[in-house]
């Protein structure tokens, strides 16, 4: 379920670190040093066969937002194998759980996400159990280059359930969740159908459920003593649909009336419709929620019916980090420069990246045509031997950059920096 919340922009101090002379700073397209990424790389390689095995078996087993028991057990017993501290039912939401490794004194925190929930009817259409195996592997590799290289640090797995409208990253980073993180990345599959990995944002997102509530009349005998909450509805969906002539290219707005099973003969007393709101930037988001919601207002007046609106929590739209963005390319061997809006999709991440630097690309999976997120398509092509290669090429990548933040104190300099230029 949505949490019916509005949130106030949080922010967090960033972790204290020392300065470096940046007088002559390293270019952001400086490899990581090919020891590292070796070590990387091969721990990524070892663990490739068991991750494959998580991401089919979550996948065998979708689960719906906050309900993700099986993918909660299976993720937490795996990193608390592989020597993390586990925390399960993190921060009182049951279904959050959060793996943690330190290595040595000090150091830096970085954060990763693994996302676990699936669509309802068509599974694990969004990929979901890509991004949980990627976090996993993120971590682990990034443990293993600590270990292996003496680096101080702090690595911090997530497992945020909810993602699919309940906003369950909003929720942890209220409660603290990311709190003392330096930096945070994850990743996401969208379709092909070559392999391909980019940088891009997303739209910021306002859900909305409008409620319509009347007067009930036999509808052959009486009508004139009702007062009809579906009339509201559809009065509302046409007055958004006239709206659209009105907004901007890259802004959307969708809705669906839920179902009824009352008789047809009888006046409608109630009526309930879900809309998403989607433009580029959280102000723009809010101006146009506002013309929205006068058109639910407008129907509720022409139809004296009464009208309750609940503004779900929003999304922001996705702030990428430049300079952890172009040292994932640099690693990646697949990634492009594509500068539109990735899929005019929404994603929980964006308001962490309004809080602590953030990464966040997608990488491509083979898919049919039309076999996009969010279709039976896309669920199978999530499984597919090919869908996991470039999982995991994507995987070695952000595990590279995240180790950057953690071992590189001039690069961490300039993540941070272009975080705050970028606010």
């Amino acid at each position: 379920m949505f949490y019916p919340c509005i949130i106030l922009r949080v922010t967090y101090p960033l972790p204290p670190t020392d300065r470096p002379d940046l007088s002559h700073p390293p270019s952001p397209n400086d490899s990581i040093r090919g020891e590292i990424r070796h070590t990387i790389e091969t721990m990524i390689d070892t663990l490739d066969s068991s991750l494959r095995v998580l991401s089919l078996q979550i996948h065998s087993h979708p689960e719906l937002m906050f309900e993700e028991i099986f993918a909660h057990k299976l993720l937490s017993d795996y990193m608390e194998s592989h020597g993390f501290s586990v925390t399960r039912h993190y921060l009182g939401l049951e279904t959050a759980w959060k793996a943690e490794y330190t290595h040595g004194q000090g150091g830096r925190t970085l954060g990763i996400n693994s996302e676990m929930d699936a669509l309802p009817e068509i599974g694990h259409a969004c990929g979901h159990n890509l991004i949980a195996i990627s976090g996993v592997g993120v971590a682990l590799a990034i443990k293993s280059a600590l270990e292996t290289h003496n680096v101080p640090g702090t690595v911090v797995l997530l497992g945020t359930p909810a993602e699919e409208g309940g906003g369950g990253k909003i929720i942890l980073l209220e409660r603290g969740a990311y709190k003392g993180m330096n930096a945070c990345l994850m990743c996401h599959p969208s379709p092909g159908p070559e392999l391909s990995s980019f940088v891009v944002s997303s739209l910021a997102m306002q859900s909305i459920d409008a409620e319509f509530f009347g007067q009930s009349a036999h509808a052959g005998d009486a009508p004139w003593e009702g007062a009809n909450a579906l009339d509201a509805a559809f009065l509302a969906y046409s007055s958004v649909s006239v709206l659209r002539q009105q907004i901007k290219p890259d802004h959307r707005v969708n809705g669906v009336i839920n179902g009824s099973k009352r008789a047809a003969n009888v006046i409608p007393d109630y009526a309930k419709m879900r809309w998403y709101v989607r433009a580029p930037t959280r102000d723009e988001l809010t101006r146009l929620t506002e013309r929205v919601s006068a058109c639910f207002e407008g129907a509720a007046l022409a139809t004296s019916c009464r009208l309750k609106i609940t503004k779900n929590t929003p999304y922001y739209d996705l702030r990428q980090n430049s300079i952890l963005g172009k040292s994932s390319s640099q690693i990646c061997l697949l990634s492009r420069d594509i500068s539109r809006i990735w899929e005019w999709a929404s994603t929980d991440f964006g308001n962490v990246s309004y809080v602590l630097p953030s990464l966040h690309p997608a990488f491509a999976i083979p898919t049919r045509p039309n076999g996009g997120n969010h279709s039976p398509a896309f669920a199978d092509s999530a499984r597919t031997a090919e869908a996991h290669k470039a999982c995991m090429i994507t995987t070695k990548a952000l595990a590279c950059t995240g180790f950057r933040v953690l071992e590189d104190k001039v690069f961490f300099m300039q993540v941070r920096e272009a975080f705050e230029a970028s606010m």
